[in-house]
């Protein structure tokens, strides 16, 4: 059985790296993150005391 020769073995791992780059950059951009939902906005305002005991 004839064996690959180095350039097929060298443009098979090109291909599989520019596959892999590309789906990593698709999924990079694609992911958006979902923001804590919060149910007042001035909850942090209010609760967060500014009095230092010193």
């Amino acid at each position: 059985m004839p064996q690959m020769a180095p350039l097929s073995w060298l443009l098979l791992f090109l291909v599989f790296s520019f596959t892999l780059i590309l789906f990593n950059i698709l999924n990079y951009f694609i992911y958006q993150p979902l923001a804590p939902a919060t149910s007042n906005s001035s909850y942090i305002t209010s609760s967060s005391s500014l009095n230092w005991p010193w």
